[in-house]
């Protein structure tokens, strides 16, 4: 049993050293070695681990993605109010700052993703599952008399999760006035005017 945690570890310990090696030197063009030398270790022992590299790869951008639907899923899971499900998706779907390791490597997969057809098949998967999230939060919401949406569902969940995006993006790329509240702040008004409703909770 130990052995195999042990395993386990050293395993979860690679895919963290590959996200740092595509942060650095982009999803495309992460050679086994740079793995390593992230790893703190010989290529031969990545590749004991990971006998394919773009087995690791693949891996590690899942793992970061994972936090921006699986564990917000978690997150409202045991919320009830849908006006508090709205607004902590929202915030939970923002960088905590510029050097936001998981957002900077989605923003590295968006620019590889036009010739790699795996990336962008990850790109897309992650987009409609955040939609859909979205959208089972506003429905829920219009249901209960809370929402009146402006247009259908589709659309606000698409506009947020482009809006989340786009201010990420802007974040990790160091805006000068512009910064994760602030950001916050920018989606929250349009999910104001989309669901006509002030979404007023407590921070």
């Amino acid at each position: 049993m130990a052995t195999r945690k042990k395993r386990s570890e050293r395993r979860a310990d690679l895919v963290e050293a590959a996200r740092r090696a595509m942060i650095q030197h982009g999803p495309g063009g992460v050679l086994l070695n740079q793995v390593a030398e992230e790893a703190g270790l010989t290529s031969g022992a990545v590749l004991y681990h990971y006998p394919d590299l773009s087995d690791l790869l693949l891996e590690a951008n899942q793992a970061g993605m994972e936090r921006f639907y699986a564990e917000r899923m978690r997150r409202i899971g045991g919320l009830t109010d849908p006006i508090e499900k709205l607004v902590v998706t929202i915030r939970s779907g923002l960088p905590t700052d510029a050097d936001d390791a998981d957002v900077r490597l989605l923003c590295e997969l968006g620019g590889s993703a036009g010739r790699n057809r795996v990336y962008a098949a990850l790109l897309t998967t992650l987009f409609d599952r955040q939609v859909s999230m979205y959208q089972t939060i506003l429905e829920q919401g219009a249901a209960r008399g809370v929402f009146a949406l402006a247009t259908d569902s589709q659309t606000i969940g698409r506009n947020l999760v482009a809006l989340e995006d786009a201010y990420g993006y802007r974040i990790v790329a160091r805006h000068p006035t512009l910064d994760a509240a602030q950001a916050e702040e920018l989606i929250l008004s349009y999910a104001r005017q989309a669901t006509g409703c002030p979404l007023e909770v407590a921070a």
